[in-house]
């Protein structure tokens, strides 16, 4: 076996492993990188860019379909999947080839094949042995289903569900979550009957419920039917259609199942308990810091339990990198990580909701409010409805920034800095927004909280 030595070695080339390879060699380290497929991962290659891709196709394909409202007269003639596929591989081509550039222009060694740990640390790749003075692994994740229903023919993953040849008729989505609720969205914007199947009450549950109460009154608006506390008796699939029956009693039917109950991480197979690291129903354990309980090996990612968002892993893997280099960096709360879900509406949020800060904090310590975007001049002008709340302790500072509406992904960062630097909304009420923005919702609620709102009663 031909041995090679780096100072560091990372297994798995997505987004944690790239940002942790590029910011080793920002800071001297030698890297080798080792990927199966492509860098890249799952968010470039089959998850959120492409996606993101397609909801803007369905955007489009809104805009043009409501354009008349505005003065403009034109129509959706059709849909063409073919240059729908080619606009989406065309992006996701391009970002690969760019970050292939990067990695090259670091020095980052790229090794293409399947790695497994071994104590050393080390990481085997067929008959080569890449050993370093640190491994991080940083595998990703895989797309779960549920017991009894099999991924294939007609029930899809958002892996395939992507890879489709043609814009279904009819469509069942299993999972209320961020990858069902964008799947069930940009169907329906390209004219496909949509219904959700959710086993909790509502839909992306793990948001504040004004943002969940928010996003189902649009998806009602727009044609798509949740069925909301709702169990999965059984699926059965032929070569035509796929049924769904509910444990209510309801029978469902549709050209194609999405199954979008979340993701799994991908450790199985690494070797990673036989070279001394610790799994927890199959998630890496690592201390807050990131390391494992293997000396010189650690985790970033998906397979680290927690929010699975490609930032995230990007953070944690700079995060790794630093204190490999003795830097020391800051620990960035799992509350303090922005959410968003790239739907119509978007969902976006960072921090505590109101009864998680209830929760920590005490109900009579907490104070809440809720902005109406009907109040706010640009989100009138693009058409949207939705709220923006922030969450506060009294006299203390913000805790929780919650939005829904469309484009409030792009307000979250804002939101972020409030919660992150403890800001209180006396703090923040003399800041001026840009008129007319939809950056003065936030503006609003902070200007409430502090005691002197100025559109509102």
């Amino acid at each position: 076996m031909s041995e090679h030595v780096f100072d560091a070695v990372v297994l798995g080339g997505g987004s944690g492993g790239y940002a942790a390879a590029i910011r080793l060699s920002e800071l001297g380290r030698s890297v080798a990188l080792i990927e199966k497929d492509k860098v890249g991962g799952t968010c470039l290659h089959r998850g959120c860019v492409p996606t993101k891709a397609l909801l803007h196709v369905a955007e489009v394909a809104d805009v043009a379909r409501d354009a008349a409202s505005v003065g403009v007269i034109a129509e959706v003639q059709g849909l063409d999947p073919d240059r729908m596929r080619a606009y989406r591989e065309g992006i996701v081509a391009k970002k690969h080839q760019g970050l292939q550039g990067l990695l090259a222009a670091r020095g980052i060694t790229v090794v293409a094949g399947e790695g497994t740990l071994v104590s050393g640390p080390a990481v085997a790749v067929g008959d080569d042995l890449f050993r370093g003075t640190d491994v991080i692994v940083a595998t990703g994740s895989y797309s779960r289903t549920l017991p009894g229903v099999e991924v294939g023919g007609r029930i899809l993953t958002s892996e395939t569900a992507l890879e489709l040849p043609e814009v279904p008729r009819r469509v069942i989505v299993l999972g209320g979550g961020v990858i069902g609720v964008e799947f069930a969205s940009l169907w329906r914007s390209l004219g496909v009957d949509v219904v959700i199947v959710e086993a909790l009450d509502h839909l992306v549950p793990n948001e504040d419920p004004a943002l969940s109460k928010g996003l189902e009154r649009a998806f009602r608006k727009r044609g798509i039917v949740s069925h909301l506390g709702a169990r999965v008796a059984g699926v059965d699939s032929s070569v035509d259609e796929v049924s769904v029956r509910l444990e209510n009693g309801t029978s469902l039917t549709a050209d194609y199942l999405l199954v979008a109950v979340g993701r799994g991480p991908a450790t199985a197979g690494l070797g990673l308990e036989a070279a001394g690291v610790a799994l927890d129903r199959g998630f890496v354990v690592t201390d807050d810091r990131l390391r494992t309980d293997a000396a010189h090996v650690w985790a970033v990612g998906d397979i680290v339990a927690g929010l699975q968002l490609a930032h995230r892993s990007f953070q944690q893997g700079v995060f790794v990198a630093e204190e490999i280099a003795g830097l020391d960096p800051v620990i960035v709360p799992e509350a303090q990580i922005p959410r968003v879900t790239y739907s119509h509406p978007e969902v976006a949020s960072v921090g505590l909701t109101e009864a998680q800060a209830a929760d920590a904090h005490g109900r009579d310590r907490v104070a809440a409010y809720e902005y109406n975007l009907a109040g706010n001049a640009k989100s009138e002008i693009i058409g949207t409805a939705g709220v923006a709340k922030v969450v506060r302790i009294v006299d203390g500072p913000i805790v929780g920034v919650h939005l829904v509406g469309d484009r409030v992904g792009e307000l979250i960062s804002e939101g972020q800095l409030a919660v992150g630097w403890e800001a209180h909304p006396e703090d923040i009420a003399p800041f001026v927004h840009a008129h007319p923005t939809q950056s003065e919702a936030l503006g609003e609620a902070f200007l409430a909280l502090a005691g002197k709102p100025l559109h509102a009663l």
